[in-house]
């Protein structure tokens, strides 16, 4: 049976899966976020102005919001009551807001931030030995700023951090200021595009600033753009795409491990642009955490990966491949609620596959043999269009994301494929995407119906024989 959504409310989302994120009532427009970190006590002291429109009129908005103590809390400007419960911040404005109408909710706050605990795991901000970031997939937004934390509410963003000067700072944004005084610096960036509450970060480091392609992390906006060579691929130097600026933050220990394990990100971001279109963001950062990490994780814009993923072997290529693939698919193109999370991770791994016949590794065809082999030997128990909420991430949403992907492509051969992946990229651009509507567009691409493919494929957990 398909997840169905519960009816949203003030204070739910109606997401089928994640019910208590999000909030009705309201679509964001826009976060202004003022941070002040210090990294000892990791101490947050923060301003959080957010831009609104009521789709119903509303008696009262609420947020999701961590453990803070809230100094106040204004609505266009003028004191309002507010409540905070659980992990919900209820805001009462002096008078009711008509739908339709704009708002401005301005939130003053202070405390210690933490992740936001869930099953899988602690996510949102967390402590480094020296240093923080912020990895939110899928709830951990609130642990950092108050918001409506549910994948379809896309906004725009500001945010500047204020911060010791020794540490740099990376957001998910582009950098347009930055000032020092003899002992903190104050950075703001500038993220346009809209964006979901979880793929917005926040990295602070001793790092190494390292310019891949574009401008430099220490100037603003409006640089002359300069590439650093950081190819050790055949042939020599790498080329690069130089209407992308790529960058990084490396920890200085680990500069000589990183240049090898990144040296072909330039032929990465080409190659994906020429599979799937325009690279979608103004910029890509790369953050290496001193840290060890369990897995990557992508924002917009950027790719967070530990130490532990940085060997000067290459070893985890395939992981750099995947958080790129997926600008395009889960950041650019967002899931509409989380039942649709196969859209993203299965685009990514595909994506991996290609890249390895494009790099001279296994093709495509016998990547997805060996996976389709690996799979069939676990339990027939997971519909990949609805996996449900304990296995969002299992292993088999990916991978048989990825297999679906290879069969579609025999299915209506490589030309009407690679058209499908760049369109669907391309005409979705920033926007919000489900299972329905891949299947509509594949459909158009292959001229004929395509539902007992994808009745095969994605809703019935038994594996279907590989083309």
């Amino acid at each position: 049976m398909i997840s169905k959504a519960p009816a949203p409310g003030a204070d739910t989302s109606g997401d089928p899966y994640l019910p208590a994120h999000g909030n009705g009532g309201y679509r964001t427009r826009h976060y202004d976020l003022s941070l002040d970190y210090k990294v000892a006590p990791n101490r947050l002291s923060a301003a959080a102005v957010i831009t609104a429109e009521a789709t119903q009129a509303l008696s009262r908005v609420s947020f999701d919001f961590g453990e803070f103590r809230i100094n106040r809390v204004l609505v266009d400007g003028k004191p309002a009551k507010y409540l905070k419960r659980g992990t919900k911040l209820h805001v009462k404005p002096a008078k009711s807001i008509p739908a339709g109408g704009a708002f401005i909710v301005e939130v003053h706050y202070v405390g210690n931030p933490r992740p936001v605990g869930s099953r899988w795991g602690d996510v949102g901000w967390d402590e480094l030995t020296d240093g923080a970031l912020v990895a939110s997939q899928p709830v951990g937004a609130p642990s950092w700023f108050p918001c409506n934390d549910h994948p379809s509410d896309k906004a725009a963003y500001r945010v500047s951090v204020t911060t010791a000067s020794p540490y740099l700072v990376a957001v998910t944004g582009t950098l347009v200021e930055r000032s020092t005084s003899a002992s903190t610096s104050r950075w703001v960036f500038e993220r346009p595009e809209p964006t979901a509450t979880y793929l917005m970060s926040v990295q602070i480091g001793r790092y190494d600033d390292v310019e891949l392609t574009g401008r430099g992390w220490g100037s603003p906006a409006g640089l002359g753009a300069r590439v650093l060579s950081l190819g050790f691929g055949r042939g020599g130097v790498e080329s690069v795409t130089p209407a992308v600026p790529q960058r990084a933050a490396v920890p200085p220990r680990l500069r000589r491990a990183f240049e090898r394990d990144f040296g072909r990100q330039g032929r990465m971001m080409e190659f994906l642009q020429r599979l799937f279109g325009p690279y979608p963001f103004g910029e890509y950062v790369i953050v290496v955490t001193d840290d060890d990490l369990d897995d990557p994780i992508e924002a917009q814009g950027m790719a967070i990966f530990g130490a532990n993923h940085v060997d000067g072997r290459r070893t985890h290529e395939r992981l750099v491949l995947h958080e790129l693939a997926h600008q395009w698919f889960g950041n650019s193109l967002t899931v509409a609620d989380w039942r649709h999370i196969w859209l993203n991770e299965g685009f990514a791994t595909y994506a991996e596959w290609l890249w390895s016949e494009e790099s001279g590794g296994q093709p495509a065809s016998a990547l997805a043999r060996s996976w389709y082999t690996r799979i069939k030997a676990k339990p027939a128990d997971v519909r990949i269009a609805d996996p449900g909420v304990a296995r969002m991430f299992d292993e088999r949403v990916y991978k048989r994301g990825g297999l679906t992907l290879h069969a579609l492509r025999a299915e209506i051969g490589d030309p009407a494929f690679f058209a499908l992946l760049k369109s669907w990229a391309e005409e979705h651009r920033h926007g919000l995407v489900t299972t329905d509507l891949f299947v509509a567009a594949a459909e158009a691409h292959a001229g004929r119906s395509l539902r007992g493919f994808f009745t095969r494929w994605l809703e019935t957990p038994a594996l279907p024989p590989l083309p």
